[in-house]
């Protein structure tokens, strides 16, 4: 199937125009080039004629419009390509369309798609929190996770022996993503999500063994108090969401809030860390 990339090159005069007329007329996001050119799609080249019949008596004959043919891509299939399960120590984690065959030393499986409610594996922040959640989780844990988008690492949590799991989000629209997840892999009798301020909700759902907070750095250092509070004394905190370059900004906070680093782990720029509480 083929659709059509149409090119137009007006005057700076025009240029701004023609843009907003393009968008209202295919309905769809164009391309602004360095070179000044407007890049348009259309479903197929019988439209282009059309198109720039339109174009030239709205704003010219001499305005130049060319086109060129355009594989259509069905991004519905073409989305999942490159996307496979991703090993994390005893956790496998897998989209539903992939095979999954008996890896040795994986003891459980997270079957997790890519959705919009944030946390798929596929990102450095998630994949750095996962690997200390994997390393540091012990049977009969309790555990919180802050900003659980997807639910990926609650549900994580109790695939590799938690005995239970809270998320909190703040997002309304990610709830119901992290409630399928945590169906189709089986745990939503172990598993919760809550919507709230993590600030307000932590203390009050704790105490427990182990928290994560895989957010943004500014948001981390403001649940600080909140985490430590949550937490047996011992316990362990997970933090993720922030780039290396952050890592000194958040380790002085961190030791004023009473937590010991135990372990990082820096996945494609970002950087995770564990800390136990005093």
């Amino acid at each position: 199937m083929t659709g059509c990339a149409v090119e137009v090159r007006p005057p700076a005069d025009r240029h701004e125009a023609v843009a907003h007329w393009l968008v209202a007329r295919t309905g769809e996001a164009i391309e602004e080039r360095d070179d000044g050119a407007l890049v348009a799609f259309l479903p197929s080249m019988d439209e282009l004629a059309l198109l720039q019949a339109d174009l030239q008596e709205t704003f010219g004959r001499d305005l130049q419009v060319t086109g060129r043919p355009l594989e259509l891509v069905d991004w519905s299939e073409r989305w999942r390509e490159g996307l496979g399960p991703r090993r994390f120590g005893r956790l496998l984690v897998a989209p539903s369309w992939s095979p999954i065959e008996s890896v040795p030393g994986v003891e459980a499986v997270l079957v997790l798609d890519p959705e919009m409610a944030f946390g798929s594996g596929e990102h450095g922040s998630t994949r750095g929190a996962l690997s200390l959640l994997e390393t540091h989780l012990s049977a009969g844990m309790t555990m919180l996770d802050l900003g659980s988008g997807s639910g990926i690492l609650a549900i994580a949590a109790v695939l590799l022996g938690a005995r239970v799991a809270i998320g909190v989000e703040v997002d309304d629209e990610a709830i119901p993503v992290a409630v399928r997840n945590a169906e189709r892999n089986g745990v939503v009798e172990q598993v919760r999500f809550v919507e709230g301020d993590a600030a307000v909700l932590a203390p009050l759902l704790g105490p427990v063994d182990l928290v994560v907070s895989n957010i943004l750095r500014t948001v981390n250092v403001t649940l600080l108090p909140a985490i430590h509070t949550a937490l047996h004394p011992g316990g362990l905190a997970i933090f993720a969401g922030m780039e290396v370059p952050e890592a000194p900004l958040f380790r002085a906070p961190l030791a004023s809030a009473g937590f010991e680093v135990v372990a990082e782990v820096v996945d494609e720029g970002w950087w995770s860390v564990a800390a136990r509480r005093g």
